[in-house]
């Protein structure tokens, strides 16, 4: 048998491991974690194994389709799209579970946390391999549940709970946007198939959708007197459903207060699984978004406003998980923007983007392990209380700062000498000038840079408030035990070569993610019919646009260590509530009282309650009339009632003679 065939392990192993860590974790030692890390890891191996033999032959993909019920069927694709984020999740959750031994080993209820993770991890596992939207759509939502138990895994803590449910809400507001676009699809390919659907064909599976793209382009509906495409619709409501999970503008707000989960569930969340799905989605559907008229320039748009957006809080916030969070946040807009410009550069748009998510996935995990690091040992995630804990914590340090300079994008422009970082973020940013170039639409490029400068600005913040300069208060310390050092080293040296060592290869091995034995897409006939007029001078770029990501990344270390380094700016005159900016940014733009305290109290509950009490108004006043006519007829029929037995015989003989006339007069008309 071929190492393909069992691909379908690579979930199921997790989820197995869910089953018998919640059972018996109890009674095993650490919770039962080596259960979760044995089936991850052999995961991981199977995904391995499978994607260098798909490196060999990549048009040759793997599928698996098996009858579900009536025309919907559940199956395992694994294309290079697929292989690259298989082999990303496993790896990453791996050393995470690894780290979480150490992390965990005081906590109370180790066995529920990693039964919980091993599901978490079988899920996205599960969204990855499906070969159809109905199936990522059911794995979809088993992510979503895996997040709210996980967030909330602390639930004795008021503040863990309602973030939980925060998350949980916010995130489902975008999953009805996703589960209506597969309805809407369904229901065309139904029309398109004129409701007879030949046996075998599975109407959702990614190649059926794919190859009735023009036929679903043809059909329009009239909204607001505008003639707007169905695919255009479709695209619009997957992207409602990204836009939730992978926490873009507006539906980010879910993302910061995730933190109140442990550390590694931190990292599972905003590195390998979760965030990373709304992103998949899109690259998954990508030859549907580039048909589609106008989206990829709302993924485009609303993907770099995300990344200043967030970058712009990440400069204010105190505490070392909250800057990471937003850090999450501006970076999955980096990877929306990286999609939406392939309005310009076409299919190697899904290359650009995959590309940063799996690096981001190196470094962003390894921040959030040392952070979890950090306040294991100091027992405080507050910037403000820290200072040389370098000292103390020299390989937290050194690995923490490898991190920084990755996501802040250092390297050499036109070399492979450079972080991971900088290997696949500043190809999205040059691909967003060619955006601009050829469309004319300049903000998302100047968005990008900007949020460049920002990222290395709050990045180096973080960095000197944290290891370096005097301790601010008797904190202690120590270095964390090798079960939480190890995977921070192995994440570290993934974070400095991986993107310089795989760069080539990894665009080229993703180009055939679209033309393979499953699926063979020409993605410029689909940009001509999405109206998109793809770049064609791409790798020609001016040397300043080259230079430019590396100029803005030094000026926010150097701001950095001028302020919080060398310290030759009093911030007490700038961090002060007195200062209208510093106090709109620390309040998050004022986001928690827009949309919870306005939006869902005074406009959702409070309307809500208004027509509520109107319905019920409106009932008490029906119930009262209906009384009133009641008692009043009541009332008149009572005068009839004298008790004297002639009236009664009189009324009655009266009655009976009319009923007579009644039936005569109406068989003389009839």
């Amino acid at each position: 048998m071929a190492i393909g065939d069992f691909a379908f392990l690579i979930p199921l192993l997790p989820a197995l491991a869910f089953v018998l860590t919640f059972f018996l974790g109890k009674k095993l030692p650490n919770g039962g974690a080596i259960i979760p890390i044995a089936a991850i890891a052999t995961s991981f191996v199977i995904s391995l194994l499978i994607t260098l033999n798909l490196l060999q032959n990549p048009e040759e993909v793997i599928t698996q389709s098996y009858s579900w019920f009536a025309l919907f069927n559940v199956g395992v694709l694994v294309d290079p799209l697929a292989a690259v984020m298989l082999t990303m999740v496993t790896f990453v959750s791996l050393l995470i579970h690894i780290y979480s031994v150490g992390y965990m080993s005081h906590d109370a209820a180790p066995s529920r946390y990693f039964a919980e993770t091993a599901l978490f991890t079988a899920s996205m596992l599960s969204l990855i391999l499906s070969d159809n939207i109905l199936q990522l759509f059911v794995s979809w939502e088993l992510v979503g549940l895996c997040s709210y138990l996980l967030i909330g895994f602390w639930y004795q803590k008021p503040s863990a709970a309602t973030a939980a449910k925060k998350a949980f809400l916010t995130t489902r507001i975008g999953d009805v946007m996703f589960l209506a676009g597969i309805v809407l699809l369904f229901a065309d390919l139904f029309t398109i198939f004129n409701g007879t659907i030949p046996a075998g064909t599975y109407i959702l599976r990614f190649d059926e959708i794919f190859a009735h793209i023009p036929e679903i382009a043809a059909i329009n509906a009239n909204i607001l007197g505008m003639e707007v495409s169905h695919i255009t619709i479709i695209t619009l409501l997957f992207f409602g459903g990204a836009v939730g999970k992978s926490g873009q503008f507006p539906l980010h707000v879910w993302l910061p207060d995730a933190m109140e989960g442990p550390t590694t569930v931190s990292a599972l969340i905003h590195a390998a699984t979760m965030v990373t799905a709304g992103v998949y989605l899109v690259a998954r559907t990508f030859p549907m978004f580039i048909a589609a008229p106008d989206s990829l320039l709302v993924v485009a748009y609303l993907g770099a406003f995300t990344a200043i957006f967030a970058a712009t809080m990440g400069i204010v916030m105190n505490d070392l998980k909250r800057v990471l969070a937003y850090s999450t946040i501006s970076q999955l807009g980096y990877m929306m923007l990286g999609l939406g410009v392939g309005a310009a550069i076409g299919a190697e748009a899904v290359g650009v983007s995959l590309f940063h998510l799996i690096n981001h996935a190196f470094f962003k995990a390894l921040l959030f392990l040392c952070a979890g690091s950090v306040i294991h040992a100091v027992g405080t995630h507050d910037m403000r209380q820290l200072g040389g804990v370098a000292k103390v914590m020299p390989i937290t340090a050194l690995t923490m700062i490898i991190a920084a300079f990755s996501l802040a994008g250092f390297g050499i422009p036109g070399t492979s000498i450079g972080f991971s970082g900088f290997m696949s973020k500043d190809p999205i940013i040059e691909s967003a000038y060619l955006f601009a170039e050829s469309s004319g639409m300049w903000l998302p490029y100047l968005f990008s840079i900007v949020a460049a400068l920002l990222t290395s600005l709050y990045i180096f913040r973080l960095i000197f408030m944290t290891f370096f300069g005097k301790p601010r208060t008797d904190y202690g310390g120590h270095e964390s035990p090798a079960s939480m050092t190890i995977p921070l080293s192995i994440l570290a040296l993934f974070a400095l070569v991986f993107g310089a060592l795989t760069r080539t290869s990894f665009y080229h091995f993703l180009e055939e993610t679209f033309t393979n034995n499953f699926v063979n897409m020409d993605i410029p006939a689909l940009a001509e019919m999405g109206g998109y007029h793809l770049a064609s001078h791409a790798g020609h770029e001016p040397l300043l646009i080259l230079w430019m990501p590396l100029i803005v990344a030094v000026a926010g270390l150097l701001i950095a260590y001028l302020v919080y380094g060398l310290k030759i700016v009093n911030m007490d005159n700038l961090v002060s509530r007195n200062n209208p900016v510093y106090k709109l940014l620390y309040n998050r733009y004022y986001q928690n009282e827009i949309f919870t305290d306005f939006f869902s109290v005074k406009v959702i509950y409070e309307g809500f309650a208004f027509a509520s009490r109107s319905v019920e108004r409106g009932f008490d006043w029906l119930v009262n009339w209906i009384s009133d006519i009641t008692i009043e007829t009541g009332e008149s029929v009572r005068q009839f009632q004298t008790g004297v037995i002639q009236t009664y015989a009189t009324t009655v003989v009266a009655g009976v003679g009319l009923l007579i006339i009644l039936i005569r007069v109406i068989m003389e008309v009839i």
